[in-house]
């Protein structure tokens, strides 16, 4: 497998994407890939030969289209592998997309949308990333055309982009948040649906979750020192919120994680 991430550091592009990203992959004997929610909204173009490969989230099967937008999810997307994938994705920071888009991130939560039946203009920049022959080409390619579309982020949308990337240090509860962002409980229940399709409440449980999923991937703690450090009540309440999330427990997580966050794959038997 092939894999390329690219996180930019300089301003303005880093305000709008936290990460570029580019998979190849050929004849891996994979057979399923497993993808649980890390809390992102992100454009995916699909250059694979077999483009429109099956997918099943929530309960339901459809085929990965060659464009497509996807927000916050809250249960994993099982992929039916073919032989050969190609794919550059962008992660965007949730409170740019309205620039894009003009509409809020949380409209594309729960969903993998088509960006093509949207806007005609995504099949032609399809076409002109799918024309170009390096990762870094087609990275180049994109940020110069965010640049034309993107307008520049409030102190208060980049200190929210910041907490949904857990790059702050602040105690996850509303009263907390609510200090630090001078806003009201009830009006920033309204800015998190706006951005991941949940009140405020539901995101900072979500966001605990996503703090133990890295930690668990990236550390060697226990998951009992996880559960401490991600500010669950208790070891039954962090298995049963991250169950809510994953289908499975932390430790099943533990014991098949990959080499990438998020992604469990099974093998050709």
């Amino acid at each position: 497998m092939e894999d390329q991430v690219y996180i930019p550091r300089e301003k303005p592009l880093k305000n709008a994407v936290q990460l570029f990203w580019e998979i190849n992959r050929k004849n891996t004997g994979l057979s399923k890939e497993v993808i649980v929610p890390k809390g992102i909204v992100e454009i995916v173009f699909n250059f694979s030969s077999e483009v429109a490969f099956n997918s099943q989230l929530y309960n339901e099967t459809f085929k990965i289209p060659k464009c497509f937008i996807q927000g916050y999810h809250t249960c994993p997307i099982t992929l039916d592998l073919p032989d050969s994938q190609s794919l550059f994705g962008v992660v965007l920071q949730a409170t740019a997309t309205r620039s894009l888009f003009q509409v809020p991130a949380g409209e594309f939560a729960r969903q993998c949308i088509d960006l093509t039946l949207v806007d005609p203009a995504f099949n032609t920049l399809w076409h002109q990333l799918a024309e170009k022959e390096t990762f870094q080409e087609r990275t180049i390619y994109f940020s110069d055309w965010l640049f034309k579309r993107l307008s520049s982020l409030t102190d208060f949308e980049l200190a929210i982009n910041e907490l949904l990337c857990m790059q702050v240090n602040k105690t996850l509860d509303v009263p907390t948040l609510s200090d630090w962002l001078c806003y009201s409980p009830r009006h920033l229940s309204r800015i998190f649906y706006g951005l991941t399709g949940m009140n405020t409440e539901n995101t900072l449980l979500y966001l605990k979750y996503r703090k133990a999923l890295d930690l668990i991937h990236y550390s060697n703690l226990s998951l009992t020192r996880i559960a401490y450090a991600c500010e669950f009540s208790d070891q039954s309440h962090f298995i049963k919120t991250f169950k809510r999330f994953t289908s499975i427990t932390p430790k099943a997580y533990q014991s098949k994680k990959s080499n990438v966050a998020g992604h469990l794959f099974e093998y050709v038997r």
